[in-house]
């Protein structure tokens, strides 16, 4: 099955920008819906971003509309989530998830995914 791995995180100071990376590996099928979550510990995931399997048609989170953008690869199988003017509140465990289906009800409902990395740290310094 389908293993997706986060890289690229780490520590930046508010207003500065990082970009995370996925990559998936061991698809035996094709990945429709891709995504980003977050988490910080005692809060539930919240949704971030996702892009459609024709890498068409980005969706984000009121939070980040306008300063993250979303992107895929599927020559590469990466997607990738560029992260601009980052703020504090941004500090979270940054999750990628994919789709098995190409159909979708919600689009950033978690319940849309089957497969999960293990997370990337994002802290962002004041």
């Amino acid at each position: 099955q389908v293993q997706l791995v986060e890289s690229g995180g780490g520590t930046v100071q508010a207003g500065g920008s990082l970009r995370l990376t996925c990559a998936a590996s061991g698809r035996t099928g094709p990945i429709y819906l891709m995504g980003w979550f977050r988490q910080t510990p005692g809060k539930e995931r919240e949704f971030v971003a996702d892009i459609l399997g024709n890498g068409r048609s980005a969706y984000y989170a009121d939070s980040v509309k306008g300063r993250f953008t979303i992107s895929r690869d599927n020559a590469k199988d990466t997607v990738y989530l560029e992260m601009n003017s980052l703020k504090p509140d941004d500090t979270a465990v940054y999750y990628c998830a994919g789709g098995s289906s190409p159909y979708y009800y919600t689009r950033g409902d978690s319940r849309e995914y089957t497969y999960w990395g293990q997370g990337t740290q994002v802290t962002v310094s004041s």
